[in-house]
């Protein structure tokens, strides 16, 4: 969440950078969190005096006994008394403010960077570099193909999935509901080659793997920022008060929750699989179909924890990582820059790497890779030491690389021929075979 010191120095500046975001009430929200504030810096501040007066008293109380004045000994007591009562109330009323303040700020979006771009909705993002773009069907640049040359095979990957027995629908919804696949045989073991494939590439690029659970508390949604759960997207465990993770970056980036870390150790590079959950309350049409939108999937998430100063270098390094992904998968991308009205809640600045789907016509998400300032590490308390040793917040970043779903669609679709499905090269090693006949 944003800092008070940010909201009452640069006021004028958060509420720009709110209305950038779109956020209604932007200037209300920051006058209530103000007035809060100064509510409960006012209730200390009083506080603070009422018990130094009754530290005085009470020192007074034994020098009158010591001294016979019994009856102005009872006096002092009763205004000890009185006093304690008083305290008791500004006690509470800065507990209140406290509690309301905290619960507020929580209401308040992260604010975007400059270069995030003006805008609402989706339409209004920046295509910031195309695959495509200046390209003919089947020219190549370095290894992989920037625009598939299927000629009239055009099937969508429901269909493919049908058609080669890798995906089972049905039986997902036999067994659970609609958005829980089951994959069998090169299905499954397509899904089991990009992991490993993701998994090595992060490896190599100096991610330290981790193996987090997939169910957190409570304490690990709100510091990412994703509790209170606005948009009703998280899977509850009432019984036990547990969430199942919409992505591993709930639980790697809780790692560093309530931690001081030395500023030798930052950069910290995390990676991790595992399966992802969200309600996707609300999503209907076309865009669920096949593997468009699930409630459960497979996902590599890379973390990185840093300092202010290299946090925006360590983006750009994210954004080449995945990149790099899609061209070993020789699949035609574009990057977009996203508009304020299209961020997220928690990031300062965000890129979606988007896939081109042959057979549907249209880009397909398959990566998001944000840099959230101080947004998360300040709810986290996730600080490090300087060289000073000055205790500041850190900053977080993460980003898919990748998500499956979408990928095999992507894959499927777009490599589709006579001769069957065709791997990408990069994938052969991982699969085994080279195309799924």
């Amino acid at each position: 969440m944003l800092t008070l010191k940010v909201i009452t120095e640069e006021t004028d500046k958060v509420i720009k950078g709110l209305e950038k975001k779109h956020f209604s009430g932007a200037k209300e929200a920051v006058e209530k969190a103000i007035s809060l504030d100064k509510t409960r810096r006012e209730a200390q501040t009083k506080l603070d005096a009422t018990l130094a007066e009754s530290k005085r008293y009470a020192a007074e109380i034994g020098q009158l006994m010591k001294a016979g004045k019994k009856e102005e000994a009872e006096t002092a007591k009763a205004e000890v008394a009185k006093l304690k009562v008083i305290a008791s109330e500004l006690e509470k009323t800065k507990e209140e403010a406290e509690t309301a303040l905290n619960a507020h700020l929580c209401t308040i979006p992260n604010l975007p960077y400059d270069e995030v771009p003006e805008g609402s909705c989706a339409e209004d993002n920046v295509v910031v570099k195309s695959s495509l773009r200046e390209c003919k069907p089947g020219d190549t640049v370095g290894n992989w193909t920037t625009v598939p040359d299927n000629g009239d095979a055009k099937l969508p990957h429901w269909e493919l999935a049908k058609k080669y027995n890798l995906i089972d629908f049905d039986l997902g919804v036999k067994i659970t509901g609609a958005g829980f696949p089951v994959y069998t045989g090169k299905g499954a073991q397509l899904q089991r080659a990009l992991i490993n494939f993701f998994l090595a590439e992060a490896n190599k690029a100096g991610y330290t793997e981790i193996m987090p659970p997939t169910v957190v508390n409570q304490a690990s949604g709100y510091g990412t920022g994703q509790l209170p759960d606005k948009e009703g997207q998280m899977y509850h465990c009432e019984v036990d008060d547990l969430y199942l993770i919409p992505t591993a970056e709930v639980p790697v980036t809780n790692i560093y929750r309530d931690v001081i870390l030395d500023e030798k150790q930052l950069p910290i590079k995390n990676c991790a699989y595992t399966q992802c959950f969200r309600r996707e309350a609300g999503s209907y049409g076309k865009d669920v179909r096949g593997l468009n939108r699930l409630h459960e999937f497979s996902k590599i998430e890379i973390v990185r924890i840093d300092t202010p100063e290299h946090s925006k270098e360590s983006h750009k390094e994210m954004l080449e990582h995945v990149e790099g992904l899609l061209q070993k998968l020789e699949l035609p991308y574009r990057i977009l820059r996203l508009c304020g009205g299209d961020q997220s809640f928690t990031s300062a600045i965000c890129y979606d790497f988007e896939v081109y789907s042959e057979a549907q016509g249209r880009w397909l998400e398959v990566s998001s890779v944000s840099n959230f300032d101080t947004y998360q590490a300040n709810r986290l308390k996730c600080r490090y030491r300087n060289a000073d040793k000055k205790v500041q917040l850190c900053h977080t970043l993460n980003g898919s690389a990748l998500a499956l779903p979408r990928i095999v669609a992507s894959i499927l679709e777009n490599f589709q021929t006579e001769k069957g499905i065709r791997m990408p090269k990069a994938l052969v090693p991982y699969t085994g075979f080279e195309y799924i006949d």
